[in-house]
């Protein structure tokens, strides 16, 4: 890996972490939502980089995808599972980094700790050339020795620059399918989820967070504002994710402009990930370079 990209990643971890670390210490009961995530994300461009993705906060039940929106009044209450999921970038280069935290109650202490030791041992595997396989059987197998599943359709993901799903996956589960090897300089997010549901995840509600679709649609939209808006939103988000609520002062009804853009294609509304069953769900994640003999892990503080 160049030595400027290295240390661009390293610095977007850097930012990353201290950013995921800070918003552990807002969530509080009675706290809102929308006030952790733009408190963090105020941090990391306060800290000179830039935004990945939209702070992601899930609770419960709901395992990945939901970013408040500008006027969302949803609050944290005590004995909630808060996963936060926390992204920053460096002239697009990404480091991704999740916590989980338990308000006020200790009942999934154990949950907790499963997901993060799978996460630990599958960092202590993970190096050039291992089958992403293995990595899966291990990730499944530390859960399981928990008491719970590992969800089966949840990934890691390898990184590249200013594409934050590039391709490669690292599967929670054993997967005999997955015979991908990493190579040396590969910037992999790891990423395990532990439930005491049935370790499957379905698609629920509009999450608040898009991302764009060029095509050859976008050369003839008719509408000449919203043609506007879409090459505003192309040149300010590029690849990347983006929130509702980062939009309301390049339209004048946000919500409609995004409804027209995905009918014609040109922008996905990621959906809610919830457990099949109900189950809670916990979650950590790192980002990784992969070495020869190893992995340096950029998202610790």
């Amino acid at each position: 890996m160049d030595k400027d990209v290295y240390e661009k990643y390293l610095s977007a971890g850097k930012i990353a972490s201290e950013a995921r670390d800070f918003g552990i210490s807002l969530i509080k009961t009675g706290g809102k939502f929308i006030e952790v995530a733009e408190k963090v994300e105020s941090k990391i461009l306060d800290s000179g980089a830039a935004l990945s993705f939209p702070v992601n906060i899930a609770i419960n039940d709901l395992a990945a995808h939901y970013s408040p929106r500008n006027d969302d009044e949803l609050v944290f209450k005590r004995g909630d599972v808060v996963k936060l999921d926390v992204g920053s970038h460096i002239d697009g280069y990404i480091a991704d980094t999740a916590i989980t935290v338990e308000i006020e109650t200790n009942k999934y202490d154990k949950m907790i700790k499963a997901s993060s030791d799978a996460l630990d041992f599958a960092i202590s595997h993970m190096r050039a050339n291992i089958d992403l396989s293995e990595i899966g059987k291990i990730i499944e197998g530390t859960i399981k020795s928990y008491g719970y599943n590992s969800i089966d359709n949840l990934t890691g993901h390898s990184l590249d620059r200013y594409e934050l799903h590039s391709g490669m996956s690292v599967p929670g589960i054993s997967n005999t399918f997955c015979r991908v090897k990493p190579k040396p300089g590969d910037v992999i997010a790891i990423e395990p989820f532990a439930t005491n549901g049935i370790g499957h995840v379905i698609s629920g509600k509009g999450s608040n967070i898009y991302i764009l679709k060029p095509t050859i649609k976008s050369k003839i939209i008719r509408d000449n504002k919203l043609k506007i808006l879409f090459n505003r939103m192309s040149a300010k988000f590029k690849t990347l994710p983006f929130a509702q609520r980062w939009c309301n002062n390049m339209s004048d009804n946000i919500d409609i402009s995004l409804r027209k853009l995905s009918y014609l294609g040109l922008v996905k509304n990621y959906s809610q990930l919830v457990e099949q069953n109900g189950g809670i769900v916990t979650q950590k994640e790192h980002t990784v370079i992969v070495m020869k003999d190893g992995c340096e892990v950029i998202t610790v503080t």
